[in-house]
């Protein structure tokens, strides 16, 4: 039987392992998390492996490189929903709201799509629901598109070839080219649109919510009915969506 001081040992090194993806502009072979911590080569393989067993990481489609697993990214989602956040965060928010007059969002990746995390709602009797915890398609939101348009290269084209691309109404970019093509312009312009592409009748701009690396680790974005606002009537909307951002990611590094 370990005693204590080894598993303690274990413990602080499967962290280290767990901050240095965590860190990684890119997933990791279990030899490159060794260079980075100049461990033990069997103990970070054993360390891996046990991670991995666990689902704190998952290999890439390659076989060989690790990244964030299903239990650490929910561990991700539990901090970020953490109560201690939530009034402050839901000032932020609801200042928002308020100024533009529609409902706010928060959305995280997830796998291979956006999930709503947080929202203030707006007073309109006519709004569109989506609960918390949807979990909604990567090609055809805001969120989604902005997610991929921060993503190197490479990332981007093997989640593409993962995403069915369904074509949820007459607007959605539903090929590989078109969507790419979007994703350019999303990059450029750093706001992802939604014109009536996931749901007829909907418009949504987001933003991104960068960490201190300038890394998007979320999205804050605003849905309305076509009816009331249209795209080019949202877009306006973008400075305030910049300001709140920044307040939020501030407050997600300081907490």
């Amino acid at each position: 039987m370990k005693d204590g001081s080894t598993r303690q040992t274990s413990l602080y090194r499967a962290l280290d392992i767990l901050s240095a993806l965590a860190e990684s502009e890119r997933p990791l072979t279990a030899t490159e998390i060794n260079q980075k911590l100049q461990l033990p080569k069997a103990t970070v393989h054993r360390l891996c492996a046990a991670l991995e067993a666990n689902q704190f990481l998952q290999k890439e489609l390659d076989g060989t490189r690790l990244l964030p697993g299903r239990q650490l990214r929910r561990l991700a989602l539990g901090v970020i929903a953490n109560e201690h956040f939530l009034l402050e965060r839901h000032t932020i928010m609801n200042r928002l709201s308020g100024d533009i007059g529609e409902t706010c969002n928060i959305s995280i990746p997830d796998g291979s799509e956006m999930r709503y995390i947080d929202r203030s709602e707006s007073s309109w009797p006519l709004r569109l629901q989506l609960p918390l915890g949807t979990r909604v398609p990567l090609h055809c939101t805001s969120s989604g598109k902005l997610y991929l348009s921060h993503l190197s290269e490479t990332r981007c084209n093997r989640l593409i070839r993962k995403l069915s691309l369904e074509a949820c109404t007459s607007n959605t970019f539903s090929t590989v080219e078109s969507l790419k093509s979007e994703l350019a312009r999303i990059r450029k312009e750093q706001v992802g649109t939604d014109n009536e592409e996931f749901l007829e009748g909907m418009v949504c701009v987001a933003v991104p919510i960068l960490d201190h690396r300038e890394r998007l680790c979320a999205t804050l974005s605003f849905h309305a009915p076509s009816s009331r606002m249209n795209l080019d009537q949202a877009l306006s909307h973008v400075s305030r969506l910049r300001k709140a951002s920044r307040d939020l990611g501030e407050l997600m590094e300081n907490s």
